[in-house]
């Protein structure tokens, strides 16, 4: 949770000091007033959710020495100067040395606040890259495979790690994108076959009539065009690990087949007699329930069942939207190796973009946003707007939307409670009446009562 931020304001003048630090204080700021510059700066740190106000004409040290001296402790530091002596060229200077923002005096407290408010979107962005980098190099092998702080993701790593050491047949579920295949190189790569073969099949993508030959090969002659034997992938992988995907699109027949290979560990060639020993793992992965596939005939009951030893399900996206800023920045990672680009700054409306967004293509829709983002080619999603919902694509009603939704989270999670909720949601409690009043959230029937 982002922690409540705090405003440094420094400024010699007693008066003004003392005026703009009640009327930010009466808009719910945390504000720190100081005389001196080097009082300022002690409170200035590389991780604080800071914002630094200061009046440039002071005795001794201006302000264009301190926007330097912080620059030197957080060059990333929001640093809105103020001044009674404003003109255009001290303006450019101001901006061109790296203040967020130059403010003239006299100003109203609600216009600084306006400058406040971004200055601080802005530094909540830069925390939370860094928090995110943080932990992306702190986590393990396969923490940076299954990339993700929601429970379910945290549950199949666990899952994951327990069953690469066990040499059991697995079966994967998930839908379209959401990574099966990436479990099934982790069961693989984490577990005593990784120095053996890994041999990736779709099912769906091999045509019916050579499938068979495929996956159990063939002997000179066994067809018309078979010239000369052929090793099977099953054959191929010895001692290592299959991977089958979409596997319930194989048909009956060959379902078949691939069910006395699982049982007897055995397979014999095409146009062959003489069985060959299989020394292989099998991870099985599909978008639809076997278990209705089962029941409408359309996959082998028996073979359901010999896959269904350790199944594993991968969440899709929309369930653990929490993953989502982390999983953007590792797959933008990715995406800045390997196109050699740096990584935009991701602004405050693309992030809600991010977060409202149902990504029914799940991570692999992530993974081509991130890399059109590093090749700079995406700014946002195009609103879809109708003549029936001319809004309906609005990204402020897609931020509502999502802000709506993380209120009535807290407040479940909270039991109704308003105290915990705007506590974590680091809001103050009118800010939080206010919030539901306008979203329309329905307010629980404890709501208040400890207050």
């Amino acid at each position: 949770m982002t922690p409540k931020p705090r405003l440094i304001l420094l400024d010699d003048d007693a008066d003004l000091r003392a005026a703009v630090t009640q009327g930010l204080e009466l808009m719910d700021y945390d504000v720190l007033p100081f005389a001196h510059a080097n009082e300022a700066l002690s409170h200035v740190s590389r991780d604080g959710y800071t914002v630094l106000i200061s009046d440039i004409m002071m005795p001794g040290t201006d302000g264009f020495e301190v926007l330097a001296r912080a620059q030197t402790i957080d060059h990333a530091l929001p640093v809105v100067l103020i001044t009674g002596h404003g003109d255009v060229p001290l303006a450019v200077k101001a901006i061109q040395s790296g203040a967020y923002d130059f403010i003239e005096k006299p100003f109203s407290v609600q216009r600084l606040a306006s400058v406040i408010e971004r200055a601080l979107e802005k530094r909540r962005l830069v925390l939370e890259n860094r928090a995110l980098r943080e932990e992306l190099e702190d986590t393990n092998d396969l923490g940076n495979r299954l990339v993700g702080r929601a429970p379910s993701i945290e549950s199949l790593r666990a899952q994951v790690g327990a069953l690469a050491q066990a040499d059991v047949d697995v079966l994967v579920m998930g839908e379209t994108g959401t990574g099966k295949e990436v479990v099934a190189r982790a069961l693989h790569d984490f577990g005593p076959r990784a120095s053996q073969p890994f041999v990736a099949l779709n099912c769906a993508a091999i045509p019916k009539d050579i499938m068979e030959s495929e996956l159990f090969g063939h002997e000179r002659g066994a067809f018309t065009g078979a010239h000369t034997a052929r090793v099977g992938k099953l054959e191929y992988a010895n001692g290592g690990t299959v991977f089958l995907d979409e596997i319930e699109s194989m048909n009956l027949d060959l379902q078949a087949k691939l069910l006395r290979a699982l049982e007897e560990r055995s397979i014999v060639r095409l146009g062959a007699n003489k069985p060959i020993a299989l020394n292989v793992r099998f991870v099985a992965a599909t978008k639809r329930s076997l278990r209705e596939a089962a029941d409408t005939g359309d996959f082998r009951e028996d073979l359901y069942y010999r896959l269904n030893v350790a199944p594993l399900t991968i969440a899709p996206l929309r369930e653990r939207k929490e993953d989502i800023p982390l999983l953007f920045f590792h797959l933008a990672r990715e995406a800045r190796a390997k196109y050699r680009r740096e990584i935009p700054d991701v602004s405050p409306e693309l992030e809600a973009q991010l977060m409202a967004h149902d990504w029914p293509g799940n991570v692999r829709e992530l993974r081509n946003i991130a890399d059109r983002f590093v090749l700079g080619l995406w700014h946002g999603f195009t609103p879809i707007q109708s003549d029936a919902e001319p809004d309906s694509g609005a990204l402020a009603a897609r931020v509502a939307a999502f802000e709506k939704s993380l209120i009535e989270q807290e407040l479940q999670r909270h039991h109704g409670q308003m105290k915990p909720t705007y506590t974590a949601l680091g809001l103050s409690r009118k800010g939080l009446y206010d919030k539901i009043t306008r979203l329309g959230i329905r307010p629980p029937a404890s709501a208040g009562a400890d207050d």
